[in-house]
């Protein structure tokens, strides 16, 4: 009986990843085992659906990507809120890092994109809970209401926070800033 159990502990064990062939106990992070799952089996994260949508965007519309690319630096737009009450800010900026030869560009950073609720004056980062307040059409109606001064006051605080936050943490040399790519109020 001991060598049976053993070695389904074992099995068990190399199935699921889990190191020492020592079973799940009821204390145990389970959520860390569901995302490795999902990794494993091949589910669809959020970023990665939202990735695949943009590339269904550039299928259905072939001209798309030759068209952002002919558009100027910081692109503005707005648009009425999908919910009830929302003002809010959209910002999508190009962060800058090292690259190979250690020299700093936005070509080796990433894109990042920040929401500013003007109730609450928070700032969201994480992509998966701001696409639904931006996602438009060709149909969709521009919107642009808000003062030039009040646009300009939230985009100092975003840069405010993504100095403190990003530049800070990488040891960005001071003359190293974001680049803002596109802008959107939604009220």
């Amino acid at each position: 009986l001991y060598h049976k159990v053993t070695h389904k502990t074992l099995r068990i064990s190399k199935t699921f990843g889990i190191e020492g062939g020592k079973l799940l106990r009821h204390d145990d992070d389970y959520e860390m085992l569901k995302d490795f799952n999902a990794a494993y089996e091949g589910e669809e994260t959020q970023l990665e659906k939202m990735h695949l949508e943009y590339e269904q965007l550039l299928k259905e519309n072939p001209d798309l990507e030759e068209h952002l690319s002919s558009l100027p630096g910081k692109v503005f737009s707005g648009k009425e809120s999908p919910k009830e009450g929302t003002k809010a800010v959209f910002f999508c900026y190009g962060r800058p890092a090292k690259d190979a030869e250690s020299n700093w560009s936005i070509e080796a950073g990433d894109v990042c994109w920040y929401l500013y609720d003007l109730e609450t004056e928070t700032i969201l980062d994480d992509a998966t809970k701001i696409i639904d307040l931006i996602r438009s059409t060709p149909d969709t109606p521009r919107k642009c209401i808000m003062e030039q001064k009040t646009l300009a006051d939230i985009r100092k605080a975003i840069e405010k926070h993504i100095k403190n936050t990003y530049l800070k943490k990488i040891q960005a040399p001071m003359s190293i800033k974001p680049k803002l790519i596109a802008w959107m109020e939604i009220n």
